[in-house]
């Protein structure tokens, strides 16, 4: 079954004329498939992003996975929760601080961050706790002027994601007491002006038997996309999904709160 998705991604991407091909894990890196499909993903003229953890460039295996990426111009999404290595190592693990900030040097020496290279790279940050996150604009550039003075990195934009009350964040909160208070405050917090950007409107997530949700939080708690059957990438080839109806919950509040949250960062500024 994986094999036949990986080999549907393709025909999708040209029958409905997708521009955009989101690649997310865990490490996707990892998959035997990876290099085939980005190879053709982006042979047809389609943009992929790569959401990498930095670490895996050091893995077995991975040698010349960033010239890999730079030579396909793939853009490079990755998660830093700070910048400082104390609260990374905290939150990820001893020395992973350390790891990300040379895969970052070792992008950047590639052309990944600069300016008019045309190999784009972002960082994305998560709350630590139960709480809104702060302004993206200013966050980012706390983010360049620490990264570039410390390590000289640079890179293009900061991404600001607020955390979903869902799976290990949620099950947290409600072992610490904080979870009905945490829904309050993106109840309380909800913008109608969100509506209009939040990405289950452009977007479709696809898991890894082909099936398909309105996006990955909605993958992770198995809501799967409203419709006949139960909707899968083979079935793109015959329609679109084109006003068809968005699957919500609570936990939608999350990207409608405050400022807005989305894979690609605040929905307002």
């Amino acid at each position: 079954m994986v094999e036949e998705v990986i080999e549907l991604i393709p025909q999708v991407l040209v029958t409905r004329k997708i521009g955009t091909l989101d690649l997310t894990g865990g490490a996707p890196e990892l998959h035997h498939k990876f290099l085939d499909l980005v190879g053709k993903a982006t042979a047809l003229g389609v943009h992929v992003i790569d959401r990498c953890n930095l670490t895996i460039l050091f893995e077995p295996g991975q040698d010349g996975l960033g010239e890999f990426l730079a030579s396909h111009k793939v853009e490079v999404v990755a998660s830093l929760p700070c910048y400082s290595s104390a609260n990374v190592d905290k939150q990820r693990g001893e020395g992973v601080f350390d790891k990300s900030i040379a895969a970052l040097q070792q992008l950047n020496a590639l052309g990944y961050g600069h300016e008019g290279s045309g190999l784009t790279m972002s960082l994305v940050y998560n709350p630590q706790g139960p709480s809104l996150p702060p302004d993206q604009a200013a966050l980012q550039a706390d983010y360049k002027r620490e990264l570039f003075e410390h390590f000289g990195i640079v890179f293009n934009h900061l991404f600001v994601i607020a955390n979903m009350p869902i799976q290990r964040f949620g099950s947290a909160l409600i072992s610490r007491g904080q979870f009905n208070d945490y829904m309050r405050l993106l109840k309380g917090n909800s913008s109608a002006a969100n509506l209009d950007n939040v990405m289950c409107r452009n977007l479709v997530s696809v898991d890894w038997q082909g099936y398909l949700y309105d996006c990955d939080f909605n993958q992770q708690l198995e809501l799967a996309l409203p419709g006949k059957g139960r909707p899968h990438l083979r079935d793109l080839l015959q329609s679109d999904l084109q006003g068809n109806i968005i699957r919500v919950a609570d936990h939608c509040y999350g990207c409608t709160a405050g400022q807005g949250s989305s894979c690609g960062g605040a929905l307002h500024n």
